[in-house]
């Protein structure tokens, strides 16, 4: 009997989902199981030098991988049979790095068996795989094994030396250290994780993201709240449809962990399932980091090119279609970052006079002003400039 078959035959009152997933995934990582994933597309020049047992064997909704660049430090979530990691290895190149974490030991020995083969059709190694929870980033596991396999725990005192030497691994030994990685990403997994673990999991995200790094998550949401009978269903659990998020919360806990930027990147236009007349989709979202820290006046500014009449960012500041509008030097560079989400939407307006950090006041965040442009030339500005050069041509302006 199929391990789905006996999760459908058992009866719960509260599901198990982490034993749930890590049932369905087991088998999934020996037999092929269509209902896992959606159908997606990958460059199949990317899948050249990936085996065929990894591809197979891959279940997900979408490709990050597509937006991953030359040289980045990636960390994917919930690994699985390491294909995505592979693809990334090809794109992020010899000087970049993929790490890959998952918790499910099938599915991280399909991956590594394959890893030294891979290599070697490469022409180099960057690829390495982890066994953590998604949620836990700190924690390394395997070393958590190998303490239980030394240690019993049989009483009250053994038990408070184990969380002891767990807190000491997080703390001194971290799996993923802090701001340690320039991209993060996962292909359906984030659905997996039980609704009392999901904020600790975004903050384990942004935690392991350098400044001015992204998560680009492909995930399966919903467009209505999944009620109490579907969450208590271990198969759609399992299979990516009862822990699906509502699909404005998912982007509410990008927000709420201090992400900016925040954005879809992709929508499917049809729902993959229907369920109770709930649509369950594929979505992918990036999120960036660095949005933290002072507020610094330089007499900066920025204008929204458009075409909305005004936007508001992630801290509340108000753009003003065609209006100077005055920012922080710390906006200031987050909006002007080529790499950014908000470059194309803008022109840079900087002073005529530079101001160091060190001479710059305090910037006053709790207003939207406009920055009259006396202050980005200065005050005393008088000059005049006249050319000869025709601002049009015989045919007129071009």
């Amino acid at each position: 009997m199929s391990n789905q078959r006996q999760l459908k035959e058992r009866t719960f009152s509260t599901v198990d989902v982490e034993e749930a997933v890590q049932s369905r995934y087991t088998e999934s990582a020996q037999h092929r199981e269509e209902a896992l994933c959606c159908p997606v597309e990958y460059d199949p020049k990317l899948l050249r030098a990936i085996p065929q047992e990894i591809v197979d064997k891959d279940y997900g909704c979408g490709d990050p991988s597509r937006y991953a660049r030359k040289g980045d430090i990636v960390l994917d979530l919930g690994s699985g049979s390491g294909k995505t990691c592979y693809i990334l290895a090809q794109i992020v190149g010899p000087e970049g790095r993929v790490l890959g974490v998952d918790m499910n030991q099938e599915m991280l020995g399909l991956a590594i068996k394959h890893k030294v083969d891979v290599a070697q059709r490469l022409g180099y190694q960057n690829v390495e795989f982890m066994r953590a929870r998604i949620q836990d980033l700190r924690l390394d596991v395997d070393l958590v094994d190998q303490y239980l396999q030394k240690q019993s725990i049989g009483s009250a005192a053994e038990l408070e030396n184990f969380e002891r030497f767990r807190n000491e691994l997080r703390t001194n030994k971290p799996l993923i250290p802090n701001s340690s990685v320039t991209l993060v990403v996962s292909n359906c997994v984030l659905n997996l994780v039980m609704q009392e673990d999901r904020q600790e999991l975004f903050a384990e995200i942004f935690r392991v993201l350098k400044r001015g790094g992204r998560a680009v998550i492909c995930d399966i949401v919903s467009d209505e709240d999944v009620p109490l009978e579907l969450q208590s269903d271990p198969v759609l659990w399992s299979g990516c449809i009862s822990g699906a998020f509502r699909e404005d919360q998912f982007l509410g806990a990008f927000e709420k962990a201090g992400f900016h930027g925040i954005q879809i990147l992709y929508r499917a236009e049809k729902p993959w399932q229907t369920i109770n007349g709930i649509e369950f989709r594929s979505i992918t979202v990036a999120a960036y980091k660095g949005k933290q820290g002072p507020c610094l006046e330089r007499n900066q500014a920025v204008i929204y090119k458009g075409p909305w009449k005004a936007v508001i960012d992630d801290d509340g500041h108000m753009l003003y279609r065609g209006e100077r509008m005055a920012v922080c030097d710390k906006t200031f560079k987050l909006y002007t970052r080529d790499d950014g989400p908000y470059s194309d939407s803008v022109v840079p307006v900087e002073p005529y006079a530079e101001i160091s950090l060190e001479k710059a006041g305090q910037f006053n965040c709790s207003k939207n002003a406009r920055r009259h442009s006396r202050e980005t030339k200065g005050a005393e500005y008088n000059v005049t400039q006249l050319t000869d050069d025709p601002c049009c041509g015989p045919d007129g302006c071009s």
